[in-house]
């Protein structure tokens, strides 16, 4: 073991913590190569580094301190204001789990903005530097209401706990949050994603709402003319709707499949 500033504080910072095994897990950094840190035989990347200094609410630099001064930064970081970095560091979670799941998706959804009818938009999930981002798309024609519908959303997936976590903003000048929350590919079934999502409708007032949600994996190359193709509104009873969907979305049976928030 071979002592070093940055090997010392990182011990000492994972001593704060309830196991290496749980931080790794965290970080999504294979735990050979994270030991080789602590022990102060490997040098992280400088990708790497951020990431860890992240998870723990420091800088990079503050690794290279004096071990004393480099426990009060991060006291401070522990017990001082919320940090944007503190969230951050959530992201992408378990990399190596996360890959799994990338690729281009059809999603379907309740939405309060058209009841009684499910949505169907896309979305991607794609790697860079280290982060898997999220491209959502929602394109939908009403024609007896003259209404037409095109919204982008982007965001950051994060894999925690046997999770996968969503969080996206719409682009344009009034930007909103939304939410989604799914379960992860079992053994035996690698097509669908299914969980819930939360978000505010663009009519009804803005109310908030929650919502059955469920995605189907179209691999990590597909058309994607025929993709937005198939995005709109469709009935519950649509021949478009894959069995799968349109039994996990059914709102006969499932009374909360769309679940409004309003000020009553």
């Amino acid at each position: 073991m071979q002592s070093t500033p940055f090997s010392i504080n990182l011990r000492h910072a994972c001593s704060m913590r309830k196991s290496v095994s749980e931080i790794c897990r965290q970080l999504g950094i294979n735990r050979q190569q994270f030991n080789r840190y602590v022990n102060g035989e490997a040098a992280p990347s400088p990708h790497n580094l951020a990431r860890i200094a992240a998870f723990f609410g420091v800088r990079p630099a503050d690794f290279s301190l004096d071990p004393a001064l480099f426990e009060q930064h991060l006291v401070n970081a522990a017990g001082g204001s919320f940090g944007t970095d503190v969230l951050h560091a959530c992201f992408p979670g378990n990399l190596q789990s996360l890959r799994r799941h990338l690729g281009y998706y059809q999603t379907y959804h309740v939405s309060l903005s058209w009841p009684g009818m499910i949505v169907c938009s896309c979305a991607r999930l794609d790697e860079h530097e280290g982060a898997v981002r999220v491209k959502s798309i929602e394109r939908i024609q009403d024609r007896p209401h003259e209404i037409r519908q095109f919204s982008k959303y982007v965001g950051l997936a994060s894999f925690l706990r046997n999770r996968i976590f969503i969080v996206e903003r719409s682009t344009g000048p009034e930007p909103m949050i939304a939410q989604t929350i799914l379960t992860p590919f079992e053994t035996h079934q690698r097509l669908y994603l299914k969980g819930m999502t939360l978000g505010v409708s663009w009519r009804k007032q803005n109310l908030p709402y929650a919502s059955r949600v469920i995605w189907r994996h179209l691999g990590t190359d597909t058309d994607r003319r025929q993709l937005l193709s198939r995005c709109g509104v469709l009935q519950p009873g649509s021949r478009q709707l894959p069995p799968t969907v349109r039994e996990f979305l059914d709102m006969s049976e499932n009374p909360a499949a769309s679940i409004p928030f309003s000020d009553a």
